[in-house]
């Protein structure tokens, strides 16, 4: 190799991600998320199989990750080093993501991924024009809240004090609350609210709800209380409390019963969602998604565990039994 071949060689491999990025001419993604690396490898692999499927594999996109490692302040530092960085678009993963890629940049596209109402949140003038430079998906689970307090009323009819663990920090904490609180008007029950925002909190909620002789479980949404879901399925079955969870994937992981969207189907849907501005569709143009479907999964090797029989009527509607 001659020598100017090699000092440009060298100085090419000394660039940043970014910038090697963009002189082979691949789009780079920014990818802006409140949690650990670790704690959302399943995610990350829905949103590149989006991508992959609408024509970016791995050899055509690059993606740089910002993760804030549970804290939520660090994401405004953070959406600014991918706007400096000049990502052609950024996937904001969760309303706290959303809030600070799109204080930090009005022209950079934005595509997020939420559990709540994009409106409601004002993230977007409207679901079917979205406007300015932001559109995206949501699962949709915090409106179905009270949805979900009725199907564990109907899993435990028995039932008269149900616990409801939810994350304090995270950025829907007030209108799940709002949606909690409209549920219990309705049902009359007894409910026992108990925060949590770090792992030693979830093991101190824990004991909270043992003490208080809960029949029962709500598992409150956001980020920290997906990523901490194992933590979660263990100590409520240590303590042989059964509980209700947002998604498929805590059933899988020994959950006793979940309903909501699908989290991963709406990660691979923002990766289509990133394509087409990629494609150079403008994001204010393309309609919010919504869920068209909400799953319900059942885990019966858990719910013999825990010595309970599961409503045929129940089962008769369940999208998911774990055997």
């Amino acid at each position: 190799m001659r020598r100017r071949e090699f000092i440009a060689a060298l100085g090419a491999a000394a660039l940043p991600l970014s910038a090697r990025a963009q002189q082979s001419a691949k789009p780079v993604v920014g990818f802006l998320r409140p949690t650990r690396a670790e704690e959302s490898g399943q995610l990350v692999a829905a949103f590149r199989e989006g991508l992959r499927e609408s024509g970016y594999p791995s050899d055509k996109v690059a993606i740089e990750f910002r993760w804030g490692d549970g804290r939520e302040e660090q994401l405004p530092k953070l959406a600014s080093e991918l706007v400096t960085s000049q990502v052609a678009a950024i996937l904001a993963a969760s309303l706290p993501s959303a809030r600070a890629a799109k204080t930090s940049t009005a022209t950079i596209p934005i595509v997020f991924v939420t559990g709540g109402d994009p409106q409601e949140e004002r993230l977007v003038s409207s679901l079917n024009r979205p406007g300015a430079n932001i559109t995206g998906v949501s699962f949709y689970d915090i409106p179905i809240t009270g949805k979900r307090l009725a199907l564990l009323r109907e899993l435990l009819p028995k039932a008269e004090t149900i616990a409801v663990l939810q994350d304090p920090t995270s950025a829907t904490f007030k209108t799940e609350s709002r949606e909690i609180d409209a549920a219990v008007r309705a049902s009359g029950q007894k409910v026992i609210m108990v925060k949590a925002g770090t792992e030693q909190e979830i093991n101190q909620a824990f004991s909270t709800i043992t003490k208080s002789g809960a029949d029962a479980l709500l598992v409150g949404g956001g980020p920290f209380l997906n990523s901490k879901r194992n933590q979660v399925i263990g100590l409520a079955a240590l303590n042989a409390i059964p509980a209700s969870y947002v998604f498929s994937e805590f059933g899988s992981a020994g959950g006793l019963v979940s309903y909501g969207a699908s989290q991963t189907d709406a990660y691979r849907r923002a990766g289509a969602f990133v394509a087409r501005v990629l494609n150079g569709e403008k994001p204010g143009d393309i309609p919010v998604e919504l869920p068209t479907r909400f799953e319900l999964a059942i885990n019966l090797k858990t719910a013999k565990a825990l010595g309970l029989i599961i409503p045929p009527s129940l089962l008769a509607r369940a999208d998911e039994v774990i055997e």
